[in-house]
């Protein structure tokens, strides 16, 4: 029995509104805390507070809600020593494990039950300085590389880092636009023009509840 505690957010059921298992409903852990302050973050309601709560409460709560999906999310879940140990737990209950990451953070640790989905920071968050692109060797095919654009600046960049790490060899990539900044429909031309091997998403939660914490 671990006696390893992690300040918690919130633990929900909702419906995954990004990445490959988009749509499938899904047990979400948010932690509490981050690093980083990203100009368009919707989360900074996890940057402090929570409740401390053992391992064993969170599979319990996870548990109780009799889904296979979980996602451990933020802030920045890595962020917290205790979450590979999570990661770990969830994993070994038989469940299938997403962990939703900056990227700012090594992941050199977690489990390789996990699917890891890398949000690279572009320059309009504020925080591309902080990519850690030593990650990007520890992704493979079942993980995902998320960039959330801004601008047509955002994309070309992406589309540069794209093609300088070779990153749809190794994971799947998505780009997302940001929601109210970027027009959706103009990015999906933007990347059909340029015949990107990515995967166009739009934030499905966003679409049907907004901003609401929970969803």
């Amino acid at each position: 029995m671990s006696d390893t505690r992690l300040r918690i957010t919130e633990i929900f059921l909702s419906l995954q509104g990004e990445a490959r298992s988009s749509g499938i409903p899904t047990v979400f852990v948010r932690l509490t805390g981050c690093p980083l302050r990203c100009g368009y973050c919707d989360t900074a309601y996890a940057f402090s507070g929570g409740e401390w709560m053992s391992i064993e409460s969170v599979l319990d709560a996870v548990a109780a809600y009799g889904v296979r999906h979980v996602c451990v999310t933020g802030g920045e879940p890595l962020a917290q020593r205790g979450c590979v140990e999570l990661l770990r737990r969830l994993c070994d209950a038989g469940l299938q494990v997403s962990l939703e990451t900056s990227g700012a953070v090594d992941v050199a640790d977690v489990d390789p039950r996990v699917e890891k989905i890398m949000d690279l920071k572009t320059p309009a968050s504020g925080e591309s300085a902080r990519n850690r692109y030593e990650n990007l060797a520890l992704l493979g095919p079942r993980d995902q590389v998320k960039f959330v654009l801004c601008d047509r600046a955002d994309y070309e960049w992406a589309r540069d880092r794209l093609n300088e790490h070779a990153l749809a060899e190794r994971c799947e990539v998505l780009f997302s636009p940001c929601h109210g900044r970027l027009n959706a429909t103009e990015l999906a031309d933007w990347v059909v023009a340029d015949r990107l091997p990515v995967r166009f998403q739009i934030q499905l939660h966003k679409y049907l509840w907004g901003d609401a914490p929970g969803h």
